[in-house]
């Protein structure tokens, strides 16, 4: 392997690694198959190994191209896996008395706090379908454009990129949020590459943030306006996915976290819309589209489970509305229609909730995280490739 370990273990580490290589080891000759590595990293940290440390340790053997591996070799390999996180099991050095640094979560929350979050969401799809209503639902405030800017809003004759920005805040937690609407989208004859000024703006974003990245006199906090989120709104056609639906996701999956909904669901039958869904599921699966979150799995299990429930929900299908009617003795946000009140965030008549609940009360930071660690990353990644850059990748 000759690769140097990136720091010495100690004795207690070395011994602990010893004692299960000699599990494998039965016959005491020094070597053991490539094979058994995993399984020895994860008896040796005490917990099932994550599949970032397993893909870690799979392209280390196959980068030795051997079938065997030394003990040498095994501790060197182990101290790198063991570089490469903090979960190291029974492989933790034991404290004689406290010391205090459990409190850098408070540290890390008093900071963030007072600098405040950012968060960018940018909403797709055709007119009337209910997207300035759907994102002020979402806030509780009026904060889409065509809610705080004057009117009337005509349809442009091309996809035009308008972004608003607001801090809100709630419980002295202040959010810089930016909404970007694009009017005109899917509203013409021809709506032949409609979404090039979309994934042009994304971009636009990721090349501002990279340029201030590479800046040799960069700013201490760099403002991220990358784009997180992108809500696409779909028409309660109770079909199938429309050819512009798949080309448009397909176009941009690999660039900004997509989460499709089915606007203004109340149009359809309960029947009529669980239909709907899993056909639309069924599209999404053929083409090979890339959803959020469910196309971006986490390690933390406990994250795993909570959103593994949202699988069978997307797309969600939502209902906005920012009028308060009684229903009770209660003040509920809905709809009043002819037949009865369709409340807004009443999981039994629609998916509000759990649309609200899966991006900002559970999966906002998320949200952030996959931007610019999986998009942004694959972004910085090709763009410096173009630009001569010659270096090592960890994509």
């Amino acid at each position: 392997m000759a690769t140097e370990a990136p720091f010495i273990l100690t004795q207690a580490q070395s011994d602990a690694l010893a004692k299960v290589f000699r599990q494998a080891d039965t016959e005491e000759t020094g070597i053991v198959d490539s094979s058994v590595i995993s399984s020895l990293a994860g008896k040796a940290f005490g917990h099932n190994i994550s599949e970032s440390e397993l893909d870690f340790i799979q392209q280390k053997l196959i980068h030795t191209g051997q079938g065997s591996i030394s003990f040498a070799d095994f501790l060197d390999l182990m101290a790198q896996v063991m570089s490469q996180t903090t979960n190291w099991g029974v492989l933790k050095t034991k404290l004689d008395g406290y010391v205090g640094f459990d409190t850098i979560q408070e540290q890390n929350k008093r900071k963030s706090i007072r600098r405040g979050f950012e968060f960018n969401i940018i909403v797709v799809g055709e007119s009337g379908l209910g997207k300035s209503t759907l994102i002020n639902t979402l806030f509780r405030s009026k904060i889409s454009r065509t809610a705080c800017t004057p009117g009337p809003h005509a349809i442009p004759r091309t996809t035009e990129i308008n972004s608003i920005a607001h801090v809100i805040e709630e419980q002295n937690v202040r959010l810089k949020l930016t909404v970007t609407d694009t009017p005109g989208f899917g509203d013409q004859i021809n709506n032949d590459k409609c979404w090039s000024p979309v994934l042009d703006h994304i971009n636009d974003q990721f090349e501002q943030f990279l340029n201030e990245e590479v800046s040799i006199e960069r700013k201490r906090y760099i403002p991220d306006t990358r784009v997180h989120c992108c809500l696409y709104f779909i028409p309660p056609t109770g079909h199938c996915l429309r050819p512009l639906d798949v080309e448009f996701m397909k176009k941009l999956h690999h660039f900004v976290n997509i989460v499709p909904v089915i606007a203004k669901s109340d149009t359809l039958t309960q029947d009529e819309r669980e239909a709907f869904k899993a056909r639309i599921r069924e599209d999404i699966s053929f083409h090979g589209i890339k959803i959020y979150p469910v196309a971006y799995p986490t390690e933390d299990e406990e994250e795993m489970q909570m959103n593994s429930k949202y699988d069978a929900l997307i797309p969600f299908a939502v209902i906005g509305s920012d009028r308060v009617h009684m229903a009770g003795g209660k003040h509920v946000l809905g709809r009043q229609t002819k037949w009865g009140l369709v409340e807004v965030e009443n999981k039994k008549h629609c998916d509000f909730a759990y649309l609200r609940d899966m991006l900002i009360r559970n999966n906002l930071q998320d949200l952030k995280e996959t931007t610019d660690k999986v998009h942004y990353e694959n972004f910085r990644h090709t763009r410096l490739q173009s630009s001569g850059y010659v270096g090592e990748s960890n994509i």
